[in-house]
């Protein structure tokens, strides 16, 4: 069964003014289920996350400061959130929902959460709509658990993991590859074991081109037991942050090379949403959807 975290406090904890696209939030379940791709009984709701896991990524000093509120001015505005208890509640329920579905996916081969992938978050702060970073804890949770030695993390979002590229700089059970566009946010990328950037105006050829020769280097050099895919849909054409030029089909293949590739390692998977700033959502929402239809028609 294709199990999937969703809560929704994903997107009513956010503050006004921040509430679009974050819709896709909500309306993406809807979605899955008027399509018939899945029924209620595939939804999980998540609790939040025990402490004791956040650390195995975040900072004693950073996490105590996020949880009484007390970040500075310049680091709430790094977050580009206004910093509310809410918010932090959010997070840790969003890194909740990552860790279960990963455990989910051991069992059924893949599992996805509705929110996460927010990969902009360091070890000491956050960044870019990133307060804490699921797939950075997730990663964790399943070493520090013996339920996986070697992570690989598939980041394609059009905006480099920078924040995963950091926590795992000098850890080689996970292995952080990062697809994304040249001049785009962050301005000053990290270094990832992988990283390609792709110029401005890109479109679906060439892209799922130099994705498949990507993952034959990844495969040369590091043999995994767990993915972490972050599926962000920010590399659409119609998205207002990606300088991209991929159509909803080119996003669909991408997917499925993705889901493709971990199922003919036999590799459990298990995915998590990423950004999309289409001005319509309706848009942001269907690109989104494609990586549940595929999940299904692969897996079960």
């Amino acid at each position: 069964m294709l199990k999937i975290a969703y809560s929704p406090i994903y997107k009513h904890s956010l503050p006004e003014g921040h509430r679009f696209p974050m819709e896709k939030y909500e309306l993406l379940p809807g979605q899955l289920l008027h399509e018939g791709i899945v029924i209620e009984t595939n939804f999980f709701e998540p609790n939040q996350l025990e402490e004791k896991w956040i650390l195995t990524t975040h900072t004693l000093e950073y996490w105590n400061k996020l949880k009484n509120l007390s970040l500075s001015k310049s680091e709430v505005r790094a977050t580009g959130f206004p910093l509310s208890q809410e918010l932090v509640e959010r997070e840790v329920t969003i890194l909740q929902g990552s860790v279960q579905a990963s455990i989910y996916a051991l069992k059924y081969g893949i599992a996805m959460n509705i929110a996460g992938g927010t990969h902009h978050a360091y070890a000491d702060r956050g960044e870019g709509f990133c307060l804490l970073n699921d797939i950075a804890v997730t990663a964790n949770y399943l070493i520090e658990n013996q339920l996986s030695k070697k992570v690989l993390v598939i980041d394609l979002d059009v905006h480099q993991g920078n924040g995963t590229a950091s926590i795992f700089a000098d850890n080689s059970a996970v292995y952080t590859f990062s697809m994304h566009g040249e001049k785009n946010y962050p301005m000053r990328k990290e270094v990832s074991d992988l990283d390609f950037a792709i110029p401005d105006g890109t479109g679906d050829e060439m892209y799922l081109g130099v994705l498949q020769s990507q993952f034959e280097i990844i495969l040369k050099d590091f043999s995994p037991d767990f993915i972490i895919y972050q599926s962000g849909v920010d590399v659409l054409e119609s998205d207002k942050l990606g300088r991209l030029s991929m159509s909803i089909e080119g996003v669909r293949r991408r997917d499925s090379l993705v889901l493709s590739l971990a199922k003919s390692l036999q590799v459990p998977i298990m995915c998590c949403m990423g950004g999309g700033y289409s001005p319509n959502v309706a848009k942001i929402v269907e690109a989104h959807t494609q990586v549940y239809r595929l999940a299904q028609d692969l897996y079960f």
